[in-house]
C-alpha cells in the first residue's frame, strides 16, 4: 500500500497557515497526503496587525487562530516546534527543544521526516549588529514581543501620569511597521485621554529615526510625503538620513555623535529571515538569510524544498530587485503552491509563479490611510487616501480571515468583533 506523501510546512504565518489549510482541505482529508504544520507558537496572528497589539488598540484574544483546533477542522496536523537544521540526505528536519518563557523545557529536541518541505518562517527586524540593540530595544515581530511592548508602554503611561513626567518613545525604522506603530501609539493616548486625564496625550514625545532619505521607502513618494506630513502634524519628530549606531539604557547614539534619551525604544528597521536558514547545508541564501528560489518557488538546489513569503528571495524576470516581503506576496505564493503542488505530485510540471501587484496601503490608525492601486484594475497606479483607503486596508485582513475560515465562519467573526467593540473598552486596560 502506498504511503501518503509527507508535506511539512515550517512556519504558521500568512503563507504557511494558508497553505496548510488549503492542502489539508484538498489532500489531507482524502488521505492523499499527511500535511504537518510546524510552529513554536500555539497561535497565529496576522502579522500586519502586530503594531496594534503592541499599542493595545486591538484585542489579541479575538484575532488569534489556535493551530491545534484549526488543524483539526482542516485536515492537517499541528506540531509544536522550532526548526534549527536539516539533513537533506535522510529528508529530516531538526527541531530544537521547546521551552516555556520561564525556561521550563516542555519538549526535547527531535526530528521530523518529510517528502516535501515548505519553508515559510517569515522575517524579523534586522539590527545589523548594532551594539546594544538586543539588550535595550523592543522588537514587535511576534505576538509575544508585541504583548511585551504593550505591558511596557502601559506601565510607562502610569508612571508618566503619577510622576508627572513626559513619555519618551523612540522608534528606529520608518517602514510600515515603524510608521503605523507611531500613529497607533498616538491613537492609544488619544483614547486614554478620553477616560479622564486629558493631559496623557500631551505627554507623548515620539521620535522616528530612518537612515533612508524618506519614510516608507518601499512605497511611492506620494505616500511617503503624505505619511510624514501627518506624523509631523501629530507632533512627532521625524529624522531621515539618520542612522542609529548604538543603543544604551534609555538612550540612542546617532551617526553624528549625538544622543537621544528615550524611556522606550523600538527597533523596526531592516528585514531578515531567521539565522538558521542562512546555515542550511547545500541551500543558497542571501545575506539576509532569505532562501533563493526559482520561479516555481523551489529552492535552487533541491526540488523537494520550497520557500514562500518573507523568507524567500525571488527576482522575477526583468526585475532588478527581489519581490518585497509583504503580506500580498506571501498570500499569492501560498495560493499558487496550494493550487499546483497537488498536480505536481501527480506528475504534472510546476508552472512559474507570477506576482500581480495590486498596490500598496499604509494605515495611520484612525487618522488617515494612503495607498496606490497597483498595476491591475480600472484605476492603475491611482493614489487613494482617506476613508476609502482605510476600508481597503481593513479588507486585506477580512480577506485573510475568509481564506482561512470560509465566508460563513469569517462573517461570524466579523459580527463578534463589532459586538465586542460596542461593549468592550477601545484600548487594553489590563
Amino acid at each position: 500500500m502506498t504511503q501518503p506523501v509527507r508535506i511539512v510546512i515550517v512556519g504558521g504565518g500568512i503563507a504557511g497557515l494558508l497553505l496548510a489549510t488549503r492542502l489539508g482541505n484538498r489532500l489531507g482529508r482524502r488521505g492523499e497526503a499527511h500535511v504537518t504544520l510546524v510552529d513554536r507558537s500555539p497561535t497565529h496572528i496576522w502579522k500586519p496587525m502586530l503594531h496594534t497589539i503592541a499599542a493595545g488598540t486591538t484585542d489579541v484574544h479575538q484575532q488569534q487562530v489556535f493551530y491545534l483546533t484549526h488543524a483539526r477542522a482542516h485536515g492537517f496536523t499541528y506540531r509544536p516546534g522550532e526548526m534549527c537544521g536539516i539533513d537533506r540526505d535522510t529528508q529530516q528536519i531538526q527541531l530544537a527543544a521547546l521551552a516555556m518563557p520561564n525556561g521550563e523545557v516542555v519538549m526535547g529536541p527531535g526530528t521530523l521526516g518529510y517528502d516535501i518541505l515548505v519553508l515559510s518562517t517569515g522575517s524579523r527586524a534586522n539590527d545589523f549588529g548594532t551594539p546594544g540593540v538586543p539588550e535595550h530595544c523592543h522588537f514587535i515581530d511576534s505576538q509575544p514581543q508585541a504583548e511585551a511592548f504593550n505591558e511596557a508602554i502601559r506601565s510607562r503611561i502610569v508612571r508618566s501620569v503619577v510622576e508627572n513626567e513626559p513619555l519618551r518613545v523612540a522608534i528606529v525604522g520608518a517602514g510600515a511597521t515603524g510608521v503605523e506603530l507611531a500613529a497607533e501609539l498616538s491613537h492609544l493616548l488619544d483614547v486614554a485621554s478620553s477616560y479622564g486625564d486629558a493631559s496623557i496625550r500631551a505627554r507623548l514625545h515620539l521620535g522616528l529615526y530612518e537612515s533612508a532619505p524618506r519614510v516608507l521607502t518601499a512605497f511611492p513618494p506620494d505616500i511617503s510625503a503624505s505619511s510624514e506630513a501627518l506624523l509631523r502634524r501629530l507632533g512627532f519628530e521625524v529624522h531621515t538620513r539618520t542612522r542609529v549606531t548604538e543603543a544604551r539604557a534609555q538612550r540612542l547614539r546617532l551617526n553624528d555623535g549625538s544622543e537621544v534619551a528615550a524611556d522606550l525604544m523600538v527597533w523596526a528597521a531592516g528585514v531578515k529571515a531567521p539565522d538558521f536558514l542562512g546555515k542550511l547545508p547545500g541551500i543558497e541564501a542571501s545575506h539576509a538569510n532569505q532562501l533563493f528560489v526559482r520561479p516555481t518557488l523551489q529552492t535552487t538546489h533541491d526540488d523537494h524544498i520550497f520557500a514562500l513569503g518573507d523568507c524567500a528571495s525571488l527576482t522575477p524576470p526583468g526585475n532588478e530587485r527581489p519581490l518585497p516581503p509583504t503580506a500580498q506576496v506571501a498570500t499569492q505564493q501560498a495560493e499558487h503552491l496550494a493550487k499546483h503542488l497537488p498536480r505536481w505530485l501527480n506528475g504534472e510540471p510546476l508552472p512559474e509563479f507570477t506576482f500581480r501587484d495590486f498596490g500598496a496601503l499604509v494605515s495611520l490608525s484612525d487618522y488617515n490611510a494612503f495607498g496606490t492601486l497597483g498595476k491591475f484594475g480600472f484605476f492603475k497606479g491611482g493614489f487613494i487616501r482617506g476613508r476609502f483607503a482605510q476600508i481597503s486596508h481593513a479588507m486585506l485582513y477580512r480577506r485573510h480571515q475568509q481564506a482561512l475560515h470560509g465566508f460563513g465562519k469569517a462573517s461570524l467573526l466579523w459580527t463578534a468583533e463589532r459586538i465586542n467593540a460596542l461593549v468592550q473598552p477601545k484600548i487594553r486596560l489590563k
